[in-house]
């Protein structure tokens, strides 16, 4: 069930509920006198024995932070009735777009009561259900990673992960029985997989055995196999990756016809690019068409008219369209030129069209074009100002509505819902909404325009509620800025709760995303990484500028990379912000390259073994930034221990040099710290989304005077 009761949170009820406590004692944290001599920086490390989750000092502490973390969260007002509304908002469910073969359509749905998406086909009209985690796993644990069909629709690989590890587990099921046919294949961590005609063989992404390489590189070291359905995964044929960097992560394509092989791979997060293509009825050997020295994104597939496209930010920070002739990959003309003040994300074939995804300052259009000349034929409707999440078309085997186009779509009050496009009609309409009903407050939606110190322009969303005109008012602000990930509007419970109860949501497009381009990524990182923290204190400036909010009312939240930018954020302006919440985050960026994923990300951030790159890192390291006698917000640090991408003890480390270095009154301005196990980085279930979104916006909500 994924409504929420006061049992599924571990709550006490409202009336019975203890006030906050009088005083607070932070649990006592041993400061090392270690400070390492590091390129002619002397670079201190008070709490390095936090980084061992094994050692008893760091389990006793991280239990004193769970009790204090816990008689502080539990006590803030508004939880029931919050718990209740998000229960509610979460209640639409989800559907998405469906995956056609042979006529069979697969597709995810999540009902209202569900905590989990569920997998489906429908066979002439008729539904079932074909892979329920749920029922799996009752506890919620295990997640159902990723999926794909073979080209006849009979087959079915799946991908399930447990307790947010993510090391995705590969199965193979007869999809008309659910006869098991193969699997688990271990460390397939999100591999894509390709079908061959027939069903019997595909190609697919996964680890080398650990037990040769070495102990530090295990969660690396991918290669791209041929599988046979039924047999042992040692007898797997390595088909790619040998000799390469052991950081690689690899993608791949098969043309409809079963011909082309197209991979294309990456170091680590890398945008650099390599791709492949092999012609799998004549020699088999994947020959370069783009090597990753040549410094770009390329993307590239065989599409049913025979070539081979090419999405490539070559000469083009926006994009553009290329193609080739497979058999002489590397000659390239151009089709669709670059445009100016859009990006192009994602090309599909419609029917002997080609239809463009583009993002125009972080909203969603489409547009068709010749694939005979490029030429613009004309925009698709779309439903309104959001974001597309998916693409399909009908594939070669399915006869009916091969001129029909679906698209996954979603706004700040429109849940993910599915809609088609007829290319004779010239009609979009919804195909499938998402199947909960709740009623959605009025919203004020608004794009603002704002310079930053640079004079860059930069844009953010800034969302109110219709019924709370008056100004100022607790203002929740949040953004990315890293990795080429931009984020456009879209359906968020968190959202609509905080706004209902008479905030102001704000998400702001920070350099370091792909909102502009590749151009906007490159300008927020590496040595301009400052760039996106500018971007972002802007912003709140903005936002107080104009009447919105005030610093004691305005606070902030970030994950992962985002946890980096509201780190950031409270140790350079910490009078700016009221308060924090700093979830999944990268703190100590001198040694983050030492855990778990952390060393594929140099070529974001910088390498603390260069020593030009360590200056820009311990020139905004927020572990290193923090001083004694500062007044520092409050600050909520949330974790999952189960997390495989950035390791909880960056989070450990900044709470205990908080805790220590503050001057603020810890009763008005706490700094805590909230850890889940078995979770990790990314999928979890939706009760778990609600407990811990209610833990952070009753925090946010008492230091900014907003009631819940």
């Amino acid at each position: 069930m994924v409504f929420i009761t006061l049992a599924t949170l571990g709550e006490v009820t409202e009336a019975s509920r203890a006030a906050l406590p009088a005083t607070i004692t932070y649990p006592t944290a041993p400061r090392l006198d270690l400070v390492d001599d590091l390129h002619g920086h002397a670079v201190e490390d008070p709490y390095r024995w936090l980084e061992d989750p094994a050692d008893p000092r760091t389990a006793a502490w991280s239990a004193e932070q769970d009790g204090l973390a816990r008689s502080w969260l539990d006590a803030m007002p508004g939880r029931d009735a919050l718990a209740a509304r998000l229960g509610e908002l979460m209640r639409t469910g989800a559907v998405g777009t469906p995956v056609w073969r042979a006529g069979r359509a697969f597709y995810t749905r999540r009902g209202p009561d569900q905590d989990h998406p569920v997998l489906y086909v429908r066979v002439d009209g008729v539904e079932r259900v074909l892979l329920d985690v749920s029922a799996l796993d009752p506890s919620g644990r295990t997640t159902l990673d990723r999926w794909s069909p073979s080209r006849e629709g009979t087959r079915l690989a799946y991908q399930v992960s447990v307790g947010g590890d993510e090391h995705s587990l590969l199965h193979v099921v007869d999809v008309d029985t659910g006869e098991l046919l193969d699997g688990p294949i271990d460390r397939c961590r999100y591999s894509p997989v390709g079908w061959l005609p027939g069903g019997e063989e595909f190609f697919y992404v996964r680890r080398v055995d650990p037990a040769l390489v070495p102990e530090d590189e295990r969660q690396f070291h991918r290669r791209v196999w041929r599988h046979r359905v039924g047999t042992p995964a040692s007898e797997d044929v390595n088909v790619h990756g040998d000799g390469l960097d052991h950081t690689y992560y690899y993608g791949l394509s098969l043309s409809e016809d079963g011909r082309w092989l197209v991979v294309n791979g990456a170091p680590g997060t890398v945008r650099r690019d390599s791709v492949w293509i092999a012609d799998l009825r004549g020699s088999g050997e994947l020959v370069p068409v783009v090597r990753d020295s040549d410094d770009v994104q390329c993307s590239a597939w065989v599409a049913p008219d025979g070539r081979l496209y090419l999405r490539t930010s070559l000469d083009a920070p926006r994009f553009r369209l290329c193609v080739a002739d497979p058999s002489a990959p590397t000659s390239w003309a151009e089709l669709v030129p670059e445009q100016p003040d859009s990006v192009l994300d994602a090309v599909t074939w419609l029917d002997g069209s080609l239809v463009l995804l583009r993002t125009r300052h972080a909203v969603s259009e489409l547009h068709l074009h010749s694939p005979a000349t490029g030429e613009h034929l004309g925009e698709i409707p779309m439903p309104g100002t959001g974001s597309l999440h998916g693409l399909s078309t009908a594939d070669e085997l399915t006869v009916a509505d091969r001129d029909v186009l679906w698209f996954g779509w979603s706004d700040f009050t429109t849940p993910l819902s599915v809609y088609r496009y007829s290319l004779s009609e010239g009609r979009t309409e919804l195909d499938a909404a998402a199947p909960g009903t709740v009623a959605i407050p009025e919203l004020s939606t608004q794009q603002v325009s704002y310079t930053s110190s640079d004079g860059t322009v930069v844009r953010m969303f800034v969302v109110s509620g219709e019924q709370h005109p008056d100004l100022p008012r607790p203002t929740l602000l949040t953004g990315y800025g890293g990795f080429a990930v931009g984020r456009g509007p879209g359906y968020s419970a968190t959202t609509l709760a905080w706004v209902e109860a008479g905030g102001v949501w704000v998400h702001a497009s920070l350099r370091g995303g792909d909102e502009e381009g590749e151009e906007w990524h490159r300008a927020g990182m590496r040595e301009r990484k400052q760039n996106v923290f500018d971007d972002f204190h802007a912003a709140a400036e903005r936002l107080i500028r104009d009447g919105w909010t005030t610093p004691q009312q305005l606070s902030i939240m970030g994950g992962s990379n985002g946890g980096l930018l509201v780190g950031a954020a409270l140790t350079q302006r910490p009078e700016l912000y009221a308060a924090v919440v700093c979830s999944a985050p990268l703190l100590d960026m001198v040694r983050y390259e030492n855990f778990l994923l952390g060393r594929l990300w140099a070529e974001e951030y910088g390498s603390a073994s260069v020593p030009e790159e360590l200056a820009w890192l311990l020139a905004y390291s927020p572990y290193h930034r923090v001083r004694p006698g500062v007044e520092y917000p409050s600050v909520l640090f949330t974790v999952f221990e189960s997390d495989s991408r950035v390791d909880p003890n960056h989070a450990r480390k900044m709470c205990a040099a908080l805790q220590h270095a503050t001057s603020s009154d810890p009763t008005k301005h706490p700094v805590l710290l909230r850890r889940e196990t078995e979770v990790g980085h990314a999928g979890r279930s939706v009760s778990r989304s609600v407990g811990l979104a209610v833990d952070q916006l009753t925090f946010l909500a008492r230091a900014t005077g907003l009631e819940l």
